[in-house]
This record gives C-alpha cells, structure tokens and sequence, in this order.
C-alpha cells in the first residue's frame, strides 16, 4: 500500500536527532513552556521574518485566541471560505461572531474576493482567508478591500508554512503567507509540512498589541502568575516535548517543501490530460501540503485507486454549510464552486519521502482509470 502520508517514514529519517531532543527535555523535568518553547519561537520567527510569535496547543486555538486578541466578539461579521477544515468557521463561532461564506475560485480552492462586496454588511469586521493546501490566497485583493471597509485580516495558515505570496507593486516581492495580514493563524498537528507529534498551532504576528493580548487570552488573562488582567482567559500552552521535536524537523522545511513541489510538478506532468491537475497561482510558490486532482467520478476513482493499493483522501466531502451543524450559514446552492469542488476533490499520496518508483505507481493507477 502507498500511503497518502507516511509519518513513521520521517521519524527514521529523523530518529537519533528526536530521541536526543526528547531525552534532554524529560531530563531537564520542565515540560510546559520554558526554553525549548522559548528558542521554537524565535526559530519561527526567524523563519517566517515576524517579530512575534506565540506558540499554543492547536491551529484551532490559534484561530480562535487570534480573533479574540484582534476584537471580534458577538454581533461582529467574518467573512470566510466554506471550503476548508471546518476548525476555520468554529474558530468564529467560539468569539461569539458569525461566518459569512463567500465562493470559492475553481482553480485554486481559496476565497474568491470578487465576492466581497456582495458579502459586506454594516456588521462586517474581518476576513479570514484560507491559504487551502499550501497554496496563498490572493492577498492583495483580499488586503485591499479590508483597507478600504476598514476590516481586520487574520489569514488561516494551517495548511501553508512557507508557501510565498508576491505582490504586485510596491512591497516586498515575496512575502511567507501568514505574515500579510494582521496575524496568521499556523497549524503544527502532525500531518502538517512541519509537524508535531501531537496537537501544536501558533500565531505569527507584526503587531505588539496582538501579540501581547494573544499571549494574555492563552494563559488565563494573566499578566503575571496570579494577577489576571482579562476576563475569560483561557490555557493554550505548547510542551517542550513538542517544541523540541518541531525544532528538529524545522530546518528540514525548506527542503521538504521543495520535494514535495518536485513531486507535484511530476505528477502534473504524467497527468496532463488524464484528470484536472492542480493550478498553480502565478503569485503564490505552492507548498503542496496536499496534492489535490479534480474528477467527476471522483468515488470511483478513490476505490479504483485503492484496489491497486494507492492511498487517496477528500478534503473535503462536505462544503461548511452543508455539514449538518451548520445549514444555517447558506441555502444549499448558493456557493455552487464549493459544492462541486467538494464532490470532485481527492489528494494523493504526497509527502517528501516518496519515492521515485511510488510515484510512478500512483500515475500508472490514476492513468488506468477507465
């Protein structure tokens, strides 16, 4: 069987590095915070070229703690995508805000911001565009519109770590996508590009004043141990264990992230003309968190795929609004690109330790479907 992701692959590649760093925090007997969270933070933010970053329990935790610390609350507006992990639209929910959906661009999965105006209300404080399977959103547009309503940006980087946006223009040319708008919002879960061995997620953010309000709503809304300056804190704490496992694999990213597009490019190249392969945005660098094909007979495909023994998933088989806990946010066809993408989507195997005779099995399985 070739799996989609083989995570049991790249803890032996990594072996003797992630049992050192895992001996040296159980011997150190400080587990929650402390300096291996403390040098995580500045690696990342070294990284992604930000001044702060804060680094809590889940992606979920940090969409949701980030929308806090940037204001959103009840009677407030979100505009967002239908078409993403549903953690996005809860994150506004959990703030006491409402979702409101806008359609998808067909080639790339992410938000269309033609659909902004017709989603703007009097109530409209923020847009949370999704940067889907490692790929950016179209910012500019997107920070564009929010400069000239007056709205907020958190940007839902869960899928993307060092996927670039270029803007056009004055600016800089490249920028790492959760680092555009005003935070971003960075899943860790071990499946991500850079994962840990358990749930993980942080924020990335220019702003002191975020900065200092996420890490306030993280730990209690406490500016010191027992002095809570914010009602209705909350805990969101990262384990050393888990940073210092992420510190392993992070200088492995860029790497990673340039087999994973090598592979993409493979792939499309033995699928032209075969199945609608993935567009690639002329102002993003694509990470390929996953690769994602489009076919009208995507179920039979799927079992056609694992009859051969070649993993496959669906992300994602239902739209946000037609899951059943959330049919209040849209009437069923009302965000037609997001419905049909949600029947058409499968991703294949896609991680940076595939190797070169797996790869030509998947395109021989896709290739052979009748």
């Amino acid at each position: 069987m070739i799996p989609v992701l083989d995570l049991k692959r790249e803890y032996q590649e990594l072996k003797d590095e992630i049992d050192a760093a895992v001996s040296r925090v159980l011997a150190s007997g400080g587990f929650v915070g402390g300096a291996e969270v403390e040098a995580l933070e500045g690696e990342l933010a070294a990284y992604l070229e930000v001044p702060h970053i804060i680094t809590l329990g889940s992606g979920t935790d940090a969409l949701f703690i980030a929308l806090r610390a940037m204001g959103l609350g009840p009677g407030d507006e979100v505009i967002t995508s239908p078409f993403t992990f549903i953690a996005t639209i809860e994150a506004i929910q959990h703030v006491g805000a409402t979702p409101v959906l806008v359609d998808i661009d067909p080639q790339t999965f992410n938000l269309d911001p033609q659909g902004l105006g017709a989603a703007l209300t009097p109530r409209t404080r923020a847009i949370l565009p999704v940067h889907l399977y490692g790929q950016a959103a179209p910012m500019q547009a997107i920070v564009e519109f929010a400069q000239a309503h007056r709205l907020s940006v958190l940007e839902d980087a869960a899928q993307a770590i060092g996927a670039r946006y270029c803007s056009q223009g004055a600016g800089p040319a490249w920028q790492r996508v959760g680092t555009i708008g005003m935070a971003g919002a960075f899943s860790l879960y071990p499946t991500k590009n850079l994962g840990a061995y358990g749930d993980a997620g942080f924020i990335a953010t220019r702003s002191p004043a975020i900065a200092e309000e996420s890490r306030l709503i993280a730990s209690h809304g406490q500016a010191a141990r027992y002095h809570h300056v914010r009602p209705a804190g909350y805990t969101s704490r990262l384990d050393a264990l888990q940073a210092a496992i992420l510190r392993v694999k992070l200088p492995h990213l860029e790497a990673w992230n340039a087999r994973r597009r090598a592979i993409a490019h493979a792939y499309s190249e033995g699928l032209k003309g075969v199945v609608q392969t993935p567009y690639e945005a002329p102002y993003a660098l694509h990470i390929f968190h996953q690769y994602t094909i489009r076919h009208p007979q995507r179920d039979r495909l799927a079992e056609h795929l694992k009859a051969r023994g070649i993993g496959s998933s669906v992300h994602y088989p239902l739209p946000a609004h037609l899951q059943p806990a959330y049919r209040d946010l849209a009437p069923e066809g009302s965000l037609p690109e997001a419905e049909r993408a949600a029947r058409e989507v499968l991703s294949l195997p896609m991680h940076p330790f595939l190797e070169e005779a797996q790869l030509e099995a998947v395109l021989e399985a896709v290739r052979s479907f009748g």
